[in-house]
């Protein structure tokens, strides 16, 4: 698989991932929010619904300006630490929130 390949079927599938994790990160608040939760949960839970919803808005648009470079040509070292640290958040804050939600 050359690099244009990966990068054209990479935009495609996390495009689409993206939004289906929006769309469970407005389900939780919407859940968190009905159901009453503490100041913890919810703030969790908004860590959980931010991270997504920022690497959509400021790092999906930075890695697809890269992607176009790369496909024109450009030879650009690899680059997806900003990605994989909104990733680890995200993972952190879900843990979190699980753990806490299975103590109240």
């Amino acid at each position: 698989m050359t690099i244009q390949i990966g990068l054209g079927i990479g935009g495609v599938v996390f495009r689409a991932l993206n939004l289906v994790e929006l769309a469970l990160a407005a389900t939780t608040l919407v859940a968190v929010a009905a159901g009453g939760a503490g100041t913890s949960v919810v703030v969790l839970a908004v860590v959980v619904a931010l991270a997504p919803a920022a690497r959509l808005g400021v790092i999906r648009p930075r890695l697809d300006r890269r992607s176009d470079r790369v496909l024109a040509g450009e030879q650009l070292p690899r680059s997806h630490w900003y990605y994989v640290a909104f990733e680890a958040v995200k993972a952190v804050a879900l843990l979190a929130l699980g753990i806490l939600l299975l103590t109240v």
